[in-house]
């Protein structure tokens, strides 16, 4: 049955598709026009309405696209060899689909331009790797930064045009901001902590997000060792903060609950007599609630003058709860919500060190937007 719906709707399809290579060619649409005569041509040599339309679409199509070549050489454009070679490779498109094509080829003889784009290219990536080198030689960051980019486009053009991917690379590591992060000061009269686990996650929570490719974050110890250049410090103090504050709330309650225990038929035999019994129970419910919570000061400073480019107060807490319940009496006499109090266990809360990473995780999440918004707009 679907292959004789197909066979039925076939004809129709193809003189839609005939249809709208002439709509096309009318619509001055030369491009769209040529490749669909010559698929037609393809399929039906003989094809009336391509044989008498192909020529002339694809005359058209290299007039609109070489009058578009003779403007953009005419023109200031600095990067106009990219526009060239991009009319010159809609034209070879236009070339390839006609020596496809036996029927296309009888009745036009189309031009190759393989040379035309593999001139432009060349010319284009010379412009590419001019403006590049340009920009190295101006010697701050920025310039580098636009340099690489450059340098960059040579190169997607031409794979391994000269020199290009050395001073890419040489323009990368003169545009990037090092930030280099500092030993964190914790301060607490109660616990002794270590903060190196928290800058560890922090710049690679900072490295992760991609923030900006310009922008490297290094441990301070790191930077020492293999002798990174700092540009920016980040500094950072922890004050003002709770590890393990711990509070016990313990209930218990009488519950009481009217039970059915049993029931007999009356003399007639006819009705039910309930009889009731009061059962009892003492429930007892425990909560103990851990609070750890801080601040994080830091700031943000350019490391040849000392000047704070950013500083911020960062809030972060975190709390641990366990609740264990337990009853004594009759468990026919607790409801349902007693119930789903009851089980869980006494158990101890996580050591000190791991209270403190707990409760900065909002702090450095905080941080790793801010410094997002900041390098997005460098």
């Amino acid at each position: 049955m679907q292959n004789r719906f197909w066979w039925l709707i076939a004809p129709i399809l193809f003189i839609l598709s005939c249809k709208n290579g002439e709509k096309l060619y009318n619509k001055g649409r030369y491009d769209d026009a040529v490749l669909v005569f010559v698929k037609k041509l393809q399929k039906k040599p003989a094809h009336t309405t391509s044989l008498q339309l192909l020529p002339d679409a694809y005359a058209q199509a290299r007039r609109l696209h070489e009058d578009k070549v003779t403007g953009l050489l005419s023109s200031n454009d600095p990067l106009k060899w990219e526009y060239v070679r991009n009319e010159y490779r809609s034209l070879q498109r236009l070339y390839d689909a006609i020596q496809a094509s036996p029927a296309a080829l009888a009745i036009v003889k189309p031009k190759d331009y393989r040379n035309a784009i593999t001139g432009a290219q060349e010319n284009a990536a010379q412009v590419r790797y001019d403006r590049g080198a340009s920009l190295l030689d101006q010697g701050d960051k920025g310039a580098a930064r636009q340099a690489f980019e450059e340098f960059q486009a040579a190169l997607s053009l031409i794979p391994n045009y000269r020199n290009a991917a050395q001073l890419r690379d040489e323009a990368f590591a003169r545009g990037t901001v090092n930030v280099v992060v500092r030993q964190i000061d914790v301060r607490s009269p109660y616990y002794q902590f270590s903060a190196d686990q928290f800058r560890e996650i922090l710049i690679k929570n900072l490295q992760q997000r991609n923030i900006n490719r310009f922008v490297q974050f290094t441990d301070e110890r790191i930077a020492q060792a293999n002798r990174i250049q700092p540009d920016q410090f980040l500094e950072m103090r922890f004050y003002d903060f709770v590890v393990g504050q711990t509070y016990v709330d313990r209930s218990e309650r009488e519950v009481s609950k009217e039970i059915v225990v049993s029931t007999v038929k009356d003399s007639t035999g006819k009705e039910t007599i309930k009889r009731y019994a009061t059962v009892k129970a003492k429930v007892y419910v425990n909560k103990a609630t851990v609070i750890s919570k801080g601040v994080l000061d830091y700031q943000l400073l350019d490391a040849v003058n000392g000047n704070i480019i950013r500083t911020d107060r960062l809030p972060g807490s975190f709390t641990w709860v366990n609740q264990w319940g337990y009853y004594k009496g009759d468990e026919r006499a607790l409801s349902d919500q007693d119930k789903s109090l009851m089980g869980g266990e006494d158990i101890a809360p996580p050591p000190p060190q791991e209270l403190f990473m707990q409760f900065t995780k909002p702090i450095y999440d905080q941080m790793t937007s801010e410094m997002q918004q900041l390098y997005n707009n460098m």
